[in-house]
């Protein structure tokens, strides 16, 4: 969506990222209701996600994957993606810092279903052997 619209500053209440987030939820809600299974990966915080995910509990069992990691290394990482692709910083802004760089609190989503948490310091702890047994816990209760 940021490539369709050259010069886009983002907020969290731009039209364009509440546009983001309904088509984000409208998409993962269409894919469901067609009996998909999917993966929806976001770094949203739980006043985005909750709401979104909370509507799609009738359409299938959710997971929550939660990826933890340092952070002064989450930030050295944001950085680096951002001076590697401009378009990252068009889409998502630095609205995880304080603006002198310091990393702001992370509220990750907060909803009654199976969660993983998952170290992503270096590499994955646990795996991604454990991860996919994860997923296919849900798969097979269904």
């Amino acid at each position: 969506m940021v490539h369709a619209n050259p010069g886009h500053t983002p907020t969290p209440t731009d039209p364009l990222s509440v546009k983001t987030f309904s088509t984000f939820f409208a998409v993962i809600d269409f894919l469901l209701g067609e009996g998909v299974t999917i993966v929806a990966e976001a770094a949203f915080q739980d006043k985005l996600w909750r709401p979104g995910l909370t509507g799609l509990t009738n359409l299938g069992e959710i997971r929550i994957i939660k990826c933890n990691v340092d952070v002064d290394l989450a930030l050295e990482r944001r950085q680096r993606r951002f001076a590697e692709d401009p378009l990252r910083r068009a889409a998502h802004g630095d609205q995880t810092t304080d603006g002198g760089g310091a990393m702001t609190e992370f509220v990750p989503v907060s909803l009654p279903v199976p969660s993983l948490l998952v170290d992503t310091t270096d590499g994955y702890d646990p795996g991604l052997k454990d991860i996919l047994a994860f997923i296919d816990e849900g798969r097979r209760a269904q």
